[in-house]
């Protein structure tokens, strides 16, 4: 038996009941550890609450080598552990593909998303959204345009955009606000672009998350303070939507 569960966004509380439940009863636990993390806690930690030993996955470990995932799965129970809710990775939907064409069961013990936190903190309606996307860090001479090319094509449509910002866990480097700020204006720049207005969230699902909305400008400025970061640019608000982000982000 293989499950997936979802840990949330922060540390080990956040963690359902089922879920906890699952991994106490597991014979091997899978930590995925680089599509998300989770902040707010270590390893150690999460072991200690948990009371299994735990082994961290790097991509090349669910990509390319998942031999130890479905060969655990297969001799007795194992659960692979994400942040936020599980399933919304393409390497994840892969392993269950990979575990179903062996024979393997697996079940999915969903966590809280980031997805609907950002509604839920910024006030924006969830089904005014499209497509959303990541800012990866810049390479060498690679700069890809497909950030604001999304954002442009939303906008066009009224939609807002969730936009995720890169993680690199070798070394370890997430993007900030500010960084991801930067990169998106360049690229509005070069493609002629306007984004009117950012909305920056920090520690989504901790005790004290932070929102800020404003103008580049202003945004680049604030101190959001330690990761994880995310942004939604928004498109054109609905007076509910206006009202809770002046009153509860800062918006002027």
């Amino acid at each position: 038996m293989l499950t997936f569960i979802g840990l949330g966004l922060c540390d080990e509380h956040d963690v359902s009941v089922r879920g906890l439940e699952a991994i106490q009863k597991a014979d091997a636990v899978f930590l995925e550890g680089y599509t998300s993390v989770l902040t707010g806690t270590t390893i150690s930690r999460l072991e200690g609450y948990y009371g299994k030993k735990i082994t961290p996955l790097c991509r090349e470990d669910v990509e390319l080598h998942p031999e130890q995932i479905l060969a655990a799965a297969a001799a007795g129970t194992a659960v692979f552990l994400t942040a936020g809710d599980t399933m919304t990775a393409t390497t994840h939907a892969d392993i269950r593909i990979r575990a179903a064409k062996r024979g393997i069961p697996t079940r999915i013990i969903h966590g809280a998303s980031i997805a609907t936190a950002v509604c839920g903190l910024t006030g924006l309606q969830n089904y005014r959204f499209g497509k959303s996307v990541s800012v990866p860090f810049p390479y060498g001479t690679w700069f890809p345009m497909t950030p604001i090319e999304v954002i442009s094509a939303n906008l066009v449509l009224n939609l807002h955009t969730l936009v995720f910002l890169d993680i690199q866990m070798d070394p370890e480097r997430y993007m900030r606000i500010s960084q991801a700020i930067n990169l998106l204006e360049e690229q509005a720049s070069r493609s002629g672009t306007n984004i009117p207005l950012y909305i920056g969230i920090a520690r989504a699902g901790s005790e004290h998350p932070v929102v800020h909305a404003g103008i580049s400008d202003e945004m680049r400025s604030f101190d959001f303070g330690a990761p994880l970061h995310i942004m939604v640019v928004p498109a054109g608000l609905h007076d509910i939507e206006r009202e809770y982000l002046t009153r509860f982000a800062g918006l002027c």
